[in-house]
Formats: C-alpha cells, sequence, structure tokens
C-alpha cells in the first residue's frame, strides 16, 4: 500500500501484456482493497491500480460528498473527479501503464463516470458497475472510441432504472460507446456481473491484439 497525494493505493503490475490495465474504485465503504479479487477475476493478468477515496461520511470511505442517497455535492464531484484524474496520470507516468479502464463499483462508478465527461483522456473506458448520473449538466465531452458497459440491478433499490439509462444516454451523446446491461439482482454485486464484465473485457483484448 502506498500514498501518493493523499490517495492511499495499491499497485499490482500487470503479468499479461494484452490485458488492459483496470482503474479499481470501491464503493461506500470501501477501499484499496475491496476490489482487487474482482479485478483479477474480469482481467486475468491486468494491471490493477486501486485507490482509496478521500471523503469520509459517517467514518466511510467514499470518492466525493453527498447531500443525501442519490443526491450528489456536484461541485464536490467535479473537484474530486479532477484530483482523481491528476493521480491517475501521476501514477500512469509512475508505474509505467497505459490509460486504464476505470472498473467501479455504485459510488466509485459515480466517479469513475464523472471522470469519463471531465477528463475524458484519463481513461480508456469504463466498466461501470451500478452507477447513477454524477452531473446534472455535464460538460461537453470528446469520448469517442472510447468504450463503456453499465451494469444496472432490476431490483435495485437505491438507482430507478431511467437513472442508468439517462447515463448511458449522457455518454453516447459524447461519442462513447455504450452497452448497458441489466441483471435480475439489487444493488449488490452478483456473479452475473462478474460474467458480463469479463466478457465485455475479454473483447476489449481480442480488439487491441487486432489493432496491433
Amino acid at each position: 500500500m502506498t500514498q501518493s497525494q493523499s490517495f492511499i493505493h495499491r499497485f499490482e503490475p500487470a503479468t499479461r501484456l494484452e490485458a488492459p490495465p483496470l482503474l479499481l474504485l470501491h464503493g461506500t465503504g470501501g477501499d484499496e482493497n475491496d476490489l482487487l479479487p474482482l479485478g483479477r477475476a474480469v482481467s486475468p493478468g491486468s494491471a490493477l491500480l486501486s485507490v482509496r477515496g478521500q471523503v469520509l461520511e459517517h467514518g466511510m470511505p467514499r470518492f466525493f460528498r453527498r447531500l443525501a442517497e442519490g443526491v450528489f455535492d456536484e461541485e464536490d464531484v467535479v473537484r474530486r473527479a479532477h484530483e482523481l484524474a491528476d493521480f491517475v496520470e501521476d501514477a500512469r507516468e509512475r508505474y509505467g501503464i497505459a490509460a486504464p479502464i476505470a472498473l467501479g463499483y455504485s459510488n466509485g462508478a459515480n466517479i469513475a463516470a464523472a471522470t469519463l465527461l471531465l477528463r475524458p483522456s484519463v481513461l480508456a473506458g469504463g466498466l461501470l458497475v451500478r452507477a447513477m448520473v454524477p452531473l446534472s449538466r455535464p460538460p461537453k465531452a470528446d469520448l469517442a472510441g472510447k468504450s463503456v458497459l453499465i451494469l444496472s440491478g432490476l431490483r435495485d433499490p437505491i438507482i430507478p432504472s431511467e437513472n442508468g439509462e439517462s447515463l448511458a444516454a449522457m455518454l453516447r451523446d459524447a461519442g462513447a460507446d455504450v452497452d448497458r446491461r441489466v441483471v435480475p439482482v439489487g444493488h449488490e454485486l452478483s456473479q452475473a456481473d462478474l460474467l458480463l464484465a469479463q466478457q465485455w473485457i475479454a473483447a476489449r483484448r481480442v480488439s487491441a491484439t487486432h489493432d496491433v
């Protein structure tokens, strides 16, 4: 575990060159250890950069403040997304990795979506599990050439279905290639999420190999 620019994080180097690097972003109450097993399972051999959120809510780490459940402090979202983007840029140079795909869950998926919209060049794409629209009035972004998978829960008590679809539309409007899937669970992670994420990452590997 290391600390840089106030971000506590863990880094695992790649063991397979064709595997894309992943930026792992936990949900509320998680830390830099939470998503490492998921990252290894989704994309074996990928470099993993796993970050702890800097905001504490009742002692639980998050990536930005919220005013109530589902109501975000959007000014803080913008500031924290830029701080995360700056950290990722520094980490890329420090660890010698390409632009990562953000694999985020819940609050981590929301900051990943905000970072895509605010700093498109920092991320290669996003794998967003239980994500919501992070900004009501996002800036105009160019996400052409970037792929995003959104995994929503059919019975999610926190995120209305239309919110996940609005996020997908927002990212498509910015030029991203967006695939949104709805799995038959609630807000929790499931085996269905893992399978869909593995398939999506595998397709990215094949595409990168063909491009070379």
